[in-house]
């Protein structure tokens, strides 16, 4: 402010305010603080999880269990949790365990490019753990995953090194989904899970990628992967 300025203040001092004016006094900031204290510090309201859908929760990758919940929410995949408990009540050993059966969920579906479908998990003992065709380090390669890495040694020649393991786990990580038509199985049992609702759950995911995503390649190996196809 120049000096001139300031002497005509000093002049010209400014009106005392009417008599109407409101005044602001410490007291009401403080009530206005308070307010917004309180406004900001309101707890969010916690997300209901339906009863049903508790383990998908836990497990499930949260961009995942956004984009399938209402599908979860129908009545096919209630009844096939409702299987699985009643299964389970009954005696029964179910692969994959509860915390790998959505393992797949790890590839992120807005970088999924790869497609590959199986038909059900593994049924024998420590095999399954939420991924087609893969097994957790230290578990034996089974005959398809052992003929994979083979194609893929044919194709790729001095690029591809057969690994020692069979955990594809670091695939999900290169945008490679590797999903089951059947996301269960009991000990010993295969397809014993094939006709109890997962088909409609894991044809909605093949949909929602197919239509929402572009460039994914599907890969069907297999005769029965093949037959998904016929739906698209």
């Amino acid at each position: 402010m120049s000096l001139l300025n300031y002497f005509k203040r000093i002049e010209n001092p400014a009106p005392e305010p009417k008599s109407n004016d409101k005044k602001h006094s410490l007291e009401d900031e403080n009530t206005d603080n308070n307010k917004k204290l309180k406004t900001e510090n309101f707890p969010l309201k916690k997300e209901l999880v339906p009863a049903h859908l508790a383990l998908e929760k836990k497990y499930m990758a949260e961009d995942w269990y956004k984009a399938f919940r209402q599908e979860m929410m129908k009545g096919y995949f209630i009844k096939i949790k409702k299987t699985l408990e009643k299964e389970k009540k009954a005696g029964a050993i179910i692969f994959p365990e509860e915390k790998d059966m959505y393992t797949f969920t790890k590839c992120p579906l807005k970088q999924v490019r790869v497609v590959i479908i199986g038909q059900d998990p593994y049924h024998g003992v420590g095999q399954a753990h939420g991924l087609c065709f893969s097994v957790k380090k230290g578990v034996p390669q089974p005959p398809s995953l052992i003929n994979i890495f083979r194609e893929l040694k044919d194709d790729l020649g001095k690029d591809f090194e057969i690994p020692k393991h069979g955990n594809l786990e670091g695939w999900t990580k290169q945008g490679v989904l590797l999903l089951n038509a059947s996301l269960s199985v009991r000990k010993g049992e295969a397809g014993s899970h094939a006709n109890i609702g997962w088909q409609q759950f894991t044809d909605a995911i093949i949909s929602y990628i197919n239509h929402c995503r572009r460039n994914v390649v599907f890969l069907l190996w297999g005769a029965y992967a093949q037959k998904k196809r016929e739906k698209y």
